[in-house]
């Protein structure tokens, strides 16, 4: 006759044993932890620059979130009780503003030459990256190609130290707001200065503040005939990825643009950021974009 108590501690070791296969059963399928069983994502959401009003029709096309106008939307200059129904609009609608462009576009807001006037520019920025952080955002694009262009007969030497010494001071502001600053080199039609992503590298190393980031825009590079090898060379500091299609700025999918060279750099690197739709276009247009997207991701990631 078997002994009570052994019977007992069989049972117990056999129920042990079950859960141990169980458990090992559960982390081998696929449907335990995405990370296991889904391929690792090159960014962490696309969104699109676009007004806050397009917000739903953008949801339903794909869209991850909205980048709005720091101007228009959040207002810098104006009081904080003119920024409240931005701010309650903001909070309301179905896509959060996660990032912020069109910058400093008052003409008094100027970076380099001899008007430059960088207490009036921080205040400004101040008040932005407070505003962006209340509303949930990470990061402002640092365009704003008349306030850092170079006025004629202006040493660009000299610009680019005025340049510096202003984004050093931004940086700890952009800290205290928990936003990034993403610096974006511009083509030479819209910009004299910065206008290669290797010259925007440049910059933000010098700067060395963890605020101050680079933006890649896929769109300006290929103006610019930056290549795949020159995005490589700056991807220390790439924190967020721009693009639209070459010709007429287009959405990805309305000309067939290939962004595939730029994406597998982004892959081998590691990143894992935003993307942002910077285009003009329809929320068909935009839908597809989306996928497009997607697709040239898993082209890439698949190719790895």
């Amino acid at each position: 006759m078997q002994n009570p108590k052994s019977a007992a501690a069989c049972t117990r070791r056999e129920f042990l044993q079950r859960t141990a296969l169980t458990a090992a059963a559960l982390c081998a399928s696929p449907a335990f932890g995405a990370a296991e069983s889904s391929p690792r994502k090159l960014f962490t959401g696309i969104g699109i620059t676009a007004s806050i009003d397009r917000a739903a029709e953008l949801k339903a096309a794909g869209a991850d979130f909205i980048v709005e106008n720091v101007t228009r939307f959040l207002i810098p200059d104006k009081p904080d009780a003119d920024f409240e129904p931005l701010r309650a609009k903001a909070k309301a609608a179905p896509l959060p503003v996660l990032g912020g462009n069109g910058f400093l576009r008052d003409p008094k807001l100027r970076c380099t030459g001899p008007d430059a006037d960088h207490p009036r520019v921080l205040g400004f920025a101040e008040v932005a990256f407070r505003r962006l952080r209340e509303l949930g955002g990470e990061y402002i694009v640092f365009g704003s190609n008349t306030a850092r262009q170079i006025p004629e007969g202006w040493p660009k030497a000299k610009a680019e130290e005025q340049f510096i010494d202003l984004l050093r001071q931004m940086g700890p502001l952009a800290a205290r707001h928990q936003i990034t600053i993403a610096l974006e080199a511009q083509q030479t039609r819209e910009c004299n200065y910065l206008n290669h992503i290797g010259e925007a590298a440049v910059v933000v190393a010098a700067v060395n503040h963890p605020n101050i980031r680079l933006l890649a825009d896929f769109y300006h590079m290929a103006l610019m005939g930056d290549t795949p090898e020159d995005l490589a060379k700056a991807m220390k500091w790439v924190a967020v990825v721009e693009l639209a299609e070459k010709e007429k700025r287009t959405p990805p999918g309305v000309a067939g643009d290939d962004f595939r060279p730029y994406l597998a750099v982004l892959a081998k690197s590691g990143f894992s950021g935003r993307l942002d739709i910077e285009a003009s276009g329809t929320a068909a247009q935009f839908k597809t974009a989306i996928e497009t997207i997607h697709r040239q991701v898993a082209d890439v990631l698949a190719a790895r």
